[in-house]
């Protein structure tokens, strides 16, 4: 990309100013998603005039209003203040763009510098730019014996820019702090470098300035201005997002930068038509692509709204192939309503095109209603960790609390049939006085949707905590808490997502080898596993494999044509670290190897546990049946599903986002591969840029 125009040679370019093309759908203001047939975003455009006057024989108002700018051509009346920029602003031409910038400069009492400059590799057309602060970086000194004053501070105010495919010219960041003193008002510019030309026509020009609508009280605009007073939000409206000072800049900002960084990163704004936030959604490229691996069991994590954090943010988490947590899209919503939890899994749904077999949240009614309109063959269940956090609140106050603690605890987490929980519920509300708690009848009303007994036929992928000690963590659990403002956490919110994609991409680089002195026993079982599993879901079969020698008993009894009931008896862990000896039935079907434990390991967690693998060698089975192999574990589990996606398929001539999705899998498969060693790595970095060149290639052919 050629960079014809830059005044400071220290500065390099910006790399999300580097594409040559914006697609119209990038424009907040003129995309509107449609589902079924509602429309999900809300907003128009509000057009803003300025007026600049560039005839010569209106000296004589100048000398009344203030002054003339010679630079822009602007007419300045000291009774009038500009709008200070703000992402979002777009004007018809660069030069439009340039002399608003200027304008509002010498109001503030600054110089402008044109920083940066793009333009396109063969038309030579400006796209895209940066100007900054007369101020801005540091002055290199070559010669000694001429040592000038410096008088760069290294100030940051700056406003970036580019075109967009309705040729306008908008606003994609913006700076406004200066590291220096602001002189009075300029009327005169020093570098007289352009020029506005006279129309012919009329001896005053307009530039059509538009700006995006959202708007909070504390956004960087002119607090005087007629658009912030129209669009500025309620605060407290249960109905708006309740955003702090200059927070919907900070969403916005953070968005057009995405987007220009990230080609496949969506964000949709719901606003009323007031122009006022109510709720936003956005999911990164790599959310995306985990969305169509890890969709089929996801946790909607409302807590931070129901706690009253400082940002009402939910967050859509699933399972990756290392048995950890992946982030697969987040919202902000003005308040825990159907209709606010119903736009949000409608907008889900409608990107990520799939509807989820499991879905794990906290106890909220008005999103279990929407959840129930929107995915109504989901299984929707409630977080067990979630629960068991509130009984300090809910029964702290009890004078028998330790004791209701422990029997609850030991109602959830030891029994295993369905009469065992009913029978130790009932100990425990009647003996300890309790039944009239109300919170306890809510909590038994509602066991199905809790309680692990009653779950052991939904799949959860290792997402419900099932056994004592677990816990489901929030995804930004180390990143966010209650006092953490909007501006903050969008900041920590790249730092925890480069942090967990690193930790992803180190784990499947760790899963490629297979080091023999891991293994612990010399069971097939565990030898098997060893070679398909990703390294961390391995050591977590591992373990079961390790417990088997704990289960001392193997005994069948009850026998039903090829059905046959094994009972498997193991030392647990009990009370006062005694060992206690539990009683565990395995049902097996000894014609199609098919094999199922009370306990039910493999729903909650993806794989067999210990008393299922005593059954299948206790009837000479040497290998785990494929069934109860997941693919979701397998460290080629990727590019298996590329294959069954089935990429070679029919693909839309007109759908960008199709096209990035692919060309994103696809290559995700020689990154991968070429990570395994040195000489893959090389090997790999020849075909990519043998690839893009054959890519550069078809653009040349088409000049």
């Amino acid at each position: 990309m050629e960079r014809s125009e830059s005044v400071d040679e220290d500065v390099q370019a910006s790399a999300y100013l580097e594409n040559d093309e914006v697609r119209e759908r990038d424009d907040p203001m003129s995309d509107t998603l449609r589902i079924g047939e509602e429309a999900l975003v809300c907003s128009s455009e509000h057009e803003i005039d300025v007026g600049f006057c560039q005839n010569e024989e209106r000296k004589s108002e100048e000398e009344t209003m203030g002054g003339f700018d010679e630079q822009s051509g602007l007419l300045v009346d000291e009774r009038k203040e500009f709008d200070a920029p703000a992402v979002g602003m777009e004007f018809e031409s660069y030069d439009d763009a340039y002399n608003y910038y200027n304008c509002y400069a010498s109001e503030v009492g600054f110089r402008v510098r044109v920083k940066n400059s793009w333009f396109k590799r063969r038309s030579k057309e400006k796209y895209g730019a940066v100007l900054c602060c007369s101020s801005q970086g540091f002055k290199r000194i070559n010669d000694v014996n001429r040592v000038r004053k410096e008088t760069r501070t290294g100030c940051p105010a700056m406003i970036r820019m580019r075109q967009v495919d309705s040729k306008r010219w908008r606003v994609v960041e913006v700076t406004l702090d200066h590291n220096h003193l602001l002189g009075c008002k300029l009327y005169k510019s020093v570098k007289r470098k352009r020029k506005c030309v006279s129309s012919p026509v009329s001896d005053a020009k307009t530039i059509k300035l538009y700006r995006a609508c959202v708007v909070d009280n504390g956004s960087n605009v002119n607090p005087n201005s007629t658009l912030n007073k129209k669009f500025q939000n309620s605060t407290g409206s249960p109905d708006l997002l309740n955003l702090k000072r200059g927070d919907s800049a900070a969403i916005y900002n953070y968005f057009c930068r995405m987007q220009l960084t990230n080609p496949n990163f969506f964000y949709l704004m719901d606003v009323n038509d007031e122009g006022q936030l109510r709720n936003v959604f956005w999911a990164d490229a790599f959310s995306k692509v985990s969305c169509s691996y890890f969709g089929d069991v996801i946790f909607i994590d409302s807590s931070y709204i129901s706690g009253k954090f400082e940002i009402p943010l939910v967050t859509f988490t699933g399972v990756n192939h290392h048995g950890k947590t992946t982030l697969l899209s987040c919202g902000l919503l003005a308040g825990e309503t159907m209709e606010s939890y119903h736009w949000l899994l409608k907008v889900w749904l409608s990107v990520m095109k799939r509807s989820p077999q499991t879905i794990v949240t906290d106890r909220c009614k008005p999103l279990e209603a929407a959840i129930s309109q929107v995915f109504p063959r989901s299984h929707h269940r409630f977080s067990l960790t979630h629960i068991m956090r509130k009984i300090p609140e809910k029964l702290g106050g009890l004078h028998n609390y330790d004791a209701v603690r422990k029997a609850f605890t030991k109602a959830v987490y030891e029994t295993l049939k369905v009469v065992e929980f009913e029978a130790a519920w009932g100990f425990m509300v009647h003996n300890f006085g309790v039944i009239e708690n109300e919170w306890l009848r809510s909590l038994y009303e509602e066991r199905a949707k809790w309680a692990p007994v009653y779950l052991k036929d939904t799949f959860f992928a290792g997402i419900a905590a099932a056994h004592p000690g677990e816990t489901l963590k929030p995804f930004f659990e180390r990143y966010v808490h209650k006092q953490t403002p909007l501006k903050e956490f969008l900041d920590k919110y790249e730092l925890a997502l480069q942090k967990k994609h690193r930790e992803e991409t180190l784990s499947d680089i760790e899963s490629q080898t297979l080091n023999t002195t891991e293994l612990k026993t010399k069971c097939s079982f565990e030898t098997q596993l060893s070679r398909i599993y990703t390294r961390d879901m391995f050591k977590k079969f591992q373990i079961e494999v390790e417990e088997m020698y704990s289960c001392f008993s193997t005994t069948q009894v009850h026998v039903d044509g090829p059905f046959v009931i094994f009972l498997v008896k193991e030392r647990v862990q009990g009370e006062s670290s005694r060992r206690e000896i539990r009683d565990f039935e395995v049902l097996y079907n000894r014609s199609v190897g098919e094999v199922r434990c009370i306990c039910s390991c493999f729903n909650f967690y993806g794989y067999l546990c210990r008393h299922a693998l005593c059954v299948l060698n206790f009837n000479g089975v040497e290998e785990i049946p494929l069934r109860y192999i997941l693919p979701r574990w397998r460290k080629d589990y990727k590019r298996l599903h590329f294959a069954d996606n089935g990429l070679t398929g029919f693909v839309d001539g007109t759908d960008r986002v199709q096209w990035f999705d692919q060309l994103y899998k696809n290559s995700l498969q020689v990154v991968e591969e070429g990570a395994v060693s040195l000489d893959h790595y090389k090997v790999a970095m020849q075909v990519l840029q043998e690839s893009l060149d054959k890519v550069h290639s078809v653009e040349e052919k088409q000049d």
